[in-house]
């Protein structure tokens, strides 16, 4: 098969064309009917040969016929879903029948969505809660309909009542300076709005990262704060100003322009800001919570490898990073992530595959993103969940430590980890594993943390 003129033979993952799909889809389905028709009992023959001959007419009618896919070098690898949407990941073989090097491709089995829908859901997701409509009571849709009526109503009488505000300390009734004061206002404040919507888009994210994102809050209202101060030396940009404060309305910094013109104003909201900032991270550090998210998921396991105990809830809760801000894609471990991001050899997958037969989940290590990936299978509950999540933080133990240990070896040397050593590592982690995970668990749960309300927001896809 041809790949598309745009792909790089280096990707770790290559989206098939809409012809190649379609090839490969109806490959599987004749190869499901063969199998149904080579069954052992006569009986049994004859009813898969009546179910696979609808597979073999609707191959027909597309202008598909099973042997066009018969000499071909693809090979299923797995299969991967998402919230109903479903792909599978196929490799190529050379004539030797190895898999060749970062062929994996993959073949959506969904059809896409018309422009129109992804715009749709697309809102639907900033509108309504995430899980709707399952997430919600039935009073919710009619609750919900009356609060939009209610805020309509209510911003329009804030129109009247700020240009009647305006009006009152003076400005000119008859021109048409009020009404333009007024609209600007509330552009203002429905920028705001629009803020608040982008910041709660977040969603369960608060309650996984909850000092995080209360920290983060406060960091960017100290910011809009600056931003609304600027608007005394730029009166001319007031309306931009004003809708980038209240959209951010969370942090610390002014322009150099303030701190030229208002000096003294500078520094009174330059120590007002240090003693606003310091407050509210004293504020969340003083919080002692006892579940684990992944930051103290994270605090855990590295004391438990290094001392072999779990730290207290007040030691754990003071080593949690409040920095580590869920929007950022810099964490060492990936917990519920796609195939296509974990593995970029199907070699790499297949050599590790039987280590993971009894589990409901596949760590693996990624050297050119110098990530640790936890894949979770579709069986998954929650403990398996909770041990993937030690496995992926054991196995990344493992690599820092042999990162260590050869580093000046290495330098020396110009050598270069090998998959082999990573095959070795994801091994070694998974003997490990199966000794420690239990005494982990009983360990924390001395200690009071609440193993069972683990909350490390795993990412939704799962292999089949």
């Amino acid at each position: 098969m041809k790949q598309s003129p745009n792909s790089t033979s280096t990707s770790a993952a290559q989206t098939l064309t809409s012809q190649e799909s379609r090839l490969l889809v109806r490959e599987t389905l004749r190869i499901s009917a063969s199998l149904a028709s080579n069954a052992g009992l006569s009986s049994s023959t004859g009813i898969h040969e009546g179910a696979a001959i609808p597979l073999m007419d609707e191959n027909r009618r597309m202008g598909l016929v099973g042997d066009e896919f018969r000499d071909s070098s693809l090979k299923l690898i797995c299969c991967e879903e998402i919230d109903g949407r479903r792909w599978k990941y196929v490799a190529e073989k050379d004539s030797f029948g190895n898999f060749k090097n970062n062929s994996i491709r993959t073949v959506s089995l969904h059809t896409p969505q018309a422009p129109l829908d992804e715009l749709m859901s697309f809102v639907r997701s900033y509108v309504v809660p995430e899980g709707f409509p399952e997430s919600v009571t039935p009073s919710y849709v009619p609750y919900m309909t009356w609060r939009a009526l209610k805020h309509f109503f209510g911003g329009a009488m804030g129109v009247f009542t700020t240009q009647t505000l305006l009006n009152s300390v003076g400005i000119s009734r008859n021109s048409a300076t009020p009404g333009a004061v007024a609209i600007n206002w509330i552009l203002k404040d429905g920028a705001g709005r629009v803020g608040k919507m982008l910041f709660s888009r977040q969603g369960n994210k608060f309650d996984y990262d909850l000092k995080q994102l209360r920290f983060a809050g406060d960091l960017l209202m100290e910011l809009g704060a600056g931003v609304e101060l600027a608007t005394a030396s730029v009166p001319h940009l007031f309306l931009p100003l004003a809708c980038a404060a209240n959209v951010l309305k969370l942090g610390t910094g002014l322009s150099i322009l303030i701190s030229k013109k208002n000096p003294s104003l500078v520094t009174t909201f330059s120590l007002l800001s240090c003693g606003y900032v310091f407050s509210s991270y004293r504020e969340v550090r003083s919080v002692v919570l006892h579940t684990l998210n992944r930051a103290r998921f994270s605090v855990a396991v590295e004391s438990f490898l290094k001392t072999g105990q779990v730290p207290s809830l007040q030691e754990g809760n003071m080593q949690e990073k409040i920095f580590s801000f869920p929007w950022l894609k810099d964490r060492p471990v990936i917990l519920g992530s796609r195939f296509r991001d974990a593995f970029q050899d199907p070699g790499a997958f297949l050599a590790i595959e039987s280590l993971f037969e009894k589990e409901r989940y596949i760590v693996t290590y990624n050297p050119s993103k110098g990530k640790v990936y936890a894949l979770l299978k579709d069986q998954a509950k929650s403990d398996d969940i909770l041990k993937a999540a030690f496995h992926a933080h054991v196995l990344l133990h493992f690599i820092h430590s042999a990162d260590n240990s050869l580093s000046s070896r290495s330098q020396q040397e110009h050598l270069m980890p090998a998959a082999t050593d990573f095959e070795l590592h994801i091994a070694e982690s998974c003997k490990m594993v199966s000794t420690s995970y239990r005494h982990f668990k009983n360990n924390a749960a001395e200690q009071g943390w609440r193993m069972s309300d683990s909350l490390l927001n795993p990412g939704r896809a799962r292999l089949h």
